[in-house]
């Protein structure tokens, strides 16, 4: 091994993050136009357009999705709606709730609108109801009945003087209200299918509506009768009417007539003139995609979901069934800036630009990724037709190259100055999907790509890719038979003298590239004992790191084949490997989430990075081996900075400080100090410690009495977290007992007035007051069948004892465990029906017979291909978020289900330790 003076690396600390913001539902764009406005989940994301960064994020304490929300037109004021039915007003730029209040809808809002004035918000539920709510007096002031089924659209009109609101639900009948007399005045009927979008006019006397009926119906809303029918020939998600006084001629708009723009399942925008239903412009396509046809139009990846006018910049902002976010420069509509808000699993990850400037991203779709890390915006790269799978970057960091499951590879070129890629190169020739791509070391020379064809391919490139111009045509200079299986990866060696496979038959093989455009086979790597993820040059020594599915991490020597060392550490396939430190160091990735770097003159482990929760595909460092980035199938991508000894230093200090507290923490439990320990794990501000010391109160003697002297003696501040913490207990079961016990204490002797001096007292007693009633109505319920089955133990005695005839048969209450059995056991045969039970299980006879084969089919599911590390179930997304079906999810749905049935079981013993009136204590203070 080479002897270099270098300093080994000891840590890597995470530097920044690209994660998902955005799964689908609503977007909405703020009035001053410097923010989107986001759902994901549970939370609301709140995006910078100019630095492309999450700067806030609004979340629901009780982990409930939130349904819609909305904004106010003055950009002050954010309201979240979620499936708990609880309305939230936001204080958005500090992420503080400053009010909620229960939704009168008996079911999930769909749709929520402000008006133009900020104090009317409307709710449109899944009821077929329309609430109306004054945020400034805080009360309802209507509730419109009469839609059929889900409310989808509410929309004030512009002109605040009519008092209307528009609304549309399943019927497909787009309704006018009149919000004076609370009555629907007119029902426009033209739509076939869902109303999906309404753009009113500057002078607002005029509306068009779209649908995806595949039509736009124009309306006058003085006569409030349809004016003209235009077919669009797609499903239509977003309308907006064009202002009439700009300059728009690049768009072909040339008369002052009333004209609109489309966005959806073409995934193109379209200019249509209202007077004559005519298509005056479509937006151009890139010219590697091609355009959706009538069949695929459905499952078009490009299709737009939603689109909006930005009249202050000049801008249209659309946002695709992908959950990705783009803005438009009118009136050329260029596109301007590129925001992915879900990546999908990522497949694979790499360094790119001048500085590392950039990363480039392969996720399971079609289409590439340029991210810039200042800024986060990005390039969406059009002309693979089929998932891409793997890439690698050349020595100069401009040029890189990808290969994907259409079987083709293609070559890029980033631009320096603008930082614009395009597609220079392509080629096709396998026969299979194309799973690895290395790029030459010394210079821009050639590509060797590996296949499930079992072959290697070296493709020679032109001598400028760089240069302007069309796409270069690729051709293989050499084609070989390399293995048996699938090859799952190929490396340069850093001469550009050596190529190396990895395949899925187990062994790597090292090959020579000669002059003449040979390739020849030098030697066999054996040794794994499953399939082969990975190969890599050492920089510097003649050795070859490999990985495998075996768990392990192997370095050869070139010099005869044999394994050098032997690295072991991952619970699961290593997935790729690296070398760092000038080849003095490794860092593995694996599918256990793990990166794990290895110092390999020790063969010792020297840190271990728990930075994902899935499969890790993707891992590079940079040119200047002081960063790295990974990707993994959990779609997060994570750039990770090298810690120095100082930051290591001070990471370690605090990590010891916590140790020591808790340590701390623990004594004074144990020694049953228990007011210095609740003191303690509130000033770790950590909820659970909190209730863990507030648990260990309840379990002892005299539990009431002294969890009240405890809670009594906490300073005001300290009563405020505790009170805050109650909120976030409460929503869960398990822990609703220990927050009501602490609430009993709080509601009953501390004075409503100083109650109310805590600071967000209101609204975490309004947030009690739902989930405390859920409980009581759970825990009535449990009683019913708790006396039910008393009951039923009274009838079964009856049955089973002397005759009763003539007599009363009252409920006999006596406790069950008083009541004598009526099962005898024979002893005698309990031995012989074990042994028929166990006859009659044949699985479990087989399991005992082999304990291994467990573990071998669980081996044998992570033993697959790299062309299928992109599965077609986990690459779907549907209602905005990624649903994953495998036999662990049904394991914790059971576990789940079973935890649930043990706490109503508790919860039926403990009863009496709830509160009866911890509801209506909550709701008197909050009024």
């Amino acid at each position: 091994m080479a002897n270099t003076n270098l300093q080994f690396k000891t840590n890597y600390a995470v530097s920044s993050k690209i994660e998902p913001f955005y799964k689908g539902g609503k977007v909405q764009i703020s009035k001053d136009e410097k923010y989107i406005f986001c759902t994901c989940g549970s939370r609301v994301n709140v995006l910078e357009i100019s630095t492309g960064k999450i700067i806030h994020c609004v979340e629901h304490d009780d982990q409930e999705d939130i349904t819609s929300f909305a904004l106010s037109c003055d950009d002050e004021m954010l309201v979240t709606a979620s499936r708990a039915l609880l309305l939230k007003q936001w204080d958005w730029r500090q992420a503080n709730c400053t009010r909620s209040w229960r939704a009168i809808h008996t079911v999930p809002v769909a749709s929520m609108t402000f008006d133009s004035t900020s104090t009317l918000l409307a709710t449109g539920g899944c009821d077929g109801t329309i609430k109306l709510w004054d945020v400034v007096k805080q009360y309802c002031t209507h509730n419109l009945k009469g839609s059929s089924g889900v409310v989808h659209l509410v929309q004030f009109h512009p002109n605040t003087d009519l008092l209307q609101l528009f609304s549309s639900s399943l019927d497909c009948g787009i309704r006018i209200w009149d919000l004076r007399s609370s009555q629907c005045v007119c029902v426009l009927q033209s739509h076939y299918s869902a109303v999906t979008s309404l753009s009113f006019s500057p002078d607002g006397n005029a509306m068009v509506s779209s649908g995806r009926d595949k039509i736009c119906t124009v309306w006058d809303l003085k006569t409030r009768k349809a004016k003209r029918t235009v077919p669009v020939y797609e499903a239509v998600e977003g309308v907006v009417i064009l202002p009439g006084s700009t300059d728009l001629a690049e768009i072909r708009v040339k008369s002052k007539d009333l004209h609109f723009i489309t966005a959806g399942s073409k995934g193109v925008l379209r200019v249509w003139e209202a007077s004559t239903a005519r298509c005056v412009y479509t937006q151009t396509l890139p010219s590697t995609l091609p355009s959706a046809s009538e069949e695929d139009e459905n499952d078009n990846p490009r299709s737009l979901t939603y689109l909006f006018h930005l009249p202050a910049s000049a801008r249209l902002a659309t946002v695709t069934a992908e959950h990705n976010i783009l803005l438009y420069q009118l009136p050329a509509l260029t596109t301007q800036q590129q925001f992915v808000g879900y990546s999908d699993e990522v497949l694979d990850v790499k360094f790119l630009g001048k500085g590392d400037s950039h990363i480039v991203v392969a996720t399971n779709s079609c289409q590439l990724k340029v991210f810039e890390l200042l800024t986060n915006s990005c390039q969406i790269l059009y002309g693979h037709t089929d998932t891409v799978l793997t890439l690698d970057v050349f020595k100069k960091g401009s040029l890189f190259a990808s290969c994907a499951k259409d079987r083709s590879v293609r070559v890029w070129h980033m631009d320096s100055d603008s930082g614009q890629v395009r597609c220079v190169a392509q080629g096709s020739g396998h026969t299979n999907a194309v799973g690895s791509i290395s790029c030459s070391r010394m210079k821009a020379s050639f590509v060797a790509t590996g296949s499930q064809d079992c072959t290697v391919k070296v493709w020679d490139l032109p001598a400028d890719c760089s240069a302007e111009g069309g796409i270069h045509q690729l051709t293989a200079r050499a084609t070989e038979k390399a293995h048996d299986k699938d090859v799952n990866s190929v490396a340069v060696s850093p001469n550009d003298k050596l190529l190396a496979s990895g395949s899925q038959d187990r062994t790597a093989k090292l090959w020579s590239l000669t002059v003449e455009g040979t390739v020849s086979l030098l030697g066999v790597f054996r040794g794994h004992r499953r399939g082969v993820w990975a190969v890599c040059f050492s920089p510097v020594d003649q050795v070859l790191a490999t990985t495998s599915a075996d768990g392990t991490a192997k370095l050869w020597s070139l010099q005869d084949f044999s394994c050098l060392k032997t690295f072991e550490g991952h619970d699961a396939s290593v997935l790729k490997v690296i070398f760092v430190s000038r080849g003095t160091q490794l860092l593995t990735s694996g599918s256990d989430g793990l990166v794990k770097l290895w110092t390999i003159k020790t063969n010792e482990c020297v840190k271990t990075l728990d930075a994902h929760q899935d499969k890790v595909w993707g891992l590079h460092a940079s040119r200047k081996d002081d960063k790295m980035v990974t990707g993994s199938a959990d779609s997060n991508i994570t750039v990770w900075s090298d810690v120095t000894e100082i930051e290591l230093a001070e990471e370690q200090a605090k990590q010891e400080d916590q140790i020591l507290k808790q340590q701390e923490l623990s004594n004074l439990l144990h020694g049953k100090k228990y007011l210095k320990a609740l003191g303690l794990a509130i000033s770790l501000d950590q909820p659970h410690t909190v209730l863990t010391v507030i648990k260990a109160i309840r379990e002892g003697e005299n539990s009431s009495e002294l969890l009240e002297k405890t809670l009594l003696k906490l300073r005001q501040d300290q009563k405020e977290s505790v009170l805050r913490y109650c909120v976030v207990w409460n929503t869960n079961a398990r822990n609703c007992l220990n927050a009501q016990a602490v609430l009993q204490v709080l509601l009953t002797h501390l004075p409503p007035e100083e109650l109310l001096q805590y600071q967000g007292a209101r609204s975490h007693l309004e947030g009690l007051i739902p989930y405390t009633e859920r409980h009581m109505q759970r825990i009535g319920r449990l009683l019913q069948a708790s006396m039910f089955l008393n009951y039923m133990w009274q009838k079964m005695r009856v049955a089973g004892g002397p005759s009763s005839t003539g007599q009363d048969e009252d409920m006999d209450t006596t406790p069950l465990a008083q009541a004598q059995p009526f099962f005898v056991i024979d002893k005698e045969k309990k031995s012989g029906s074990d042994e028929r039970r166990d006859e009659g299980n044949d699985s479990d006879g087989e399991q005992d017979e082999d304990p291994d084969s467990c573990v071998e089919d669980e081996e044998e599911l992570e033993d697959v291909s790299a062309t299928n590390k992109a599965s077609t179930d986990n690459g779907r997304v549907e209602n905005g978020a990624s649903h994953k079906t495998n036999g662990k999810h049904h394991s914790e749905s059971e576990e789940s289900s079973e935890e649930e049935d043990q706490e109503e079981e508790t919860t039926v013993k403990k009863t009496k330790g709830l509160p009866v009136s911890s509801a209506q204590q909550c709701q008197t203070f909050a009024s």
